[in-house]
């Protein structure tokens, strides 16, 4: 914590450019999930909806990042009526740079995707909080409180090991 966060330049769902450095001087929720429009992140997506009256009253800005089209995530804010802008990380440089790009598993087959993790960047640009691996349920509550000061905030988590392998019998 309260190292840099690194700047970045993306295109948002209205298809205009942000850059994170444009917003020193506010808190920053940059939460970032794997794909636009499935189960779990339409529940993490609708939450951080859910808790904007409360994140606004915070004077927090609210951004998701995924990797996807500008034409996907301008789709998944108007299905879903999210308050807040998404961003599109096409090339996946953002989510690299965060450390969120990594191997994952399913099925036991490996490939690169996001690991659902959330960062709280104070209004100095610095990382205030850090939030990894991240169930999609009830993480928005978790961060709204953080934010708001009535709880205290998570403590340091360790990245996650990469899986052992099956031992063969």
């Amino acid at each position: 914590m309260g190292e840099l966060a690194p700047d970045f330049t993306l295109m948002t769902d209205e298809g205009e450019p942000l850059t994170l450095s444009s917003l020193r001087g506010k808190r920053v929720v940059l939460f970032f999930y794997p794909k636009d429009s499935t189960p779990g992140c339409t529940v993490e997506a609708c939450e951080f909806g859910e808790e904007m009256p409360r994140l606004k009253r915070a004077k927090a800005v609210v951004l998701g990042i995924a990797p996807g089209s500008v034409k996907s995530k301008a789709k998944f804010r108007a299905a879903k009526e999210l308050p807040y802008n998404l961003l599109a990380d096409e090339e996946t440089s953002v989510a690299q740079a965060y450390g969120v790009w990594r191997e994952k598993m399913l099925y036991g087959k490996k490939y690169f995707g996001v690991m659902r993790t959330t960062y709280l960047i104070g209004e100095d640009g610095r990382v205030e909080h850090l939030w990894e691996n991240v169930a999609h349920t009830g993480h928005a509550a978790e961060v709204s409180a953080v934010l708001r000061g009535v709880a205290p905030p998570p403590q340091a988590k360790t990245p996650p090991r990469a899986p052992r392998a099956a031992k063969k019998k």
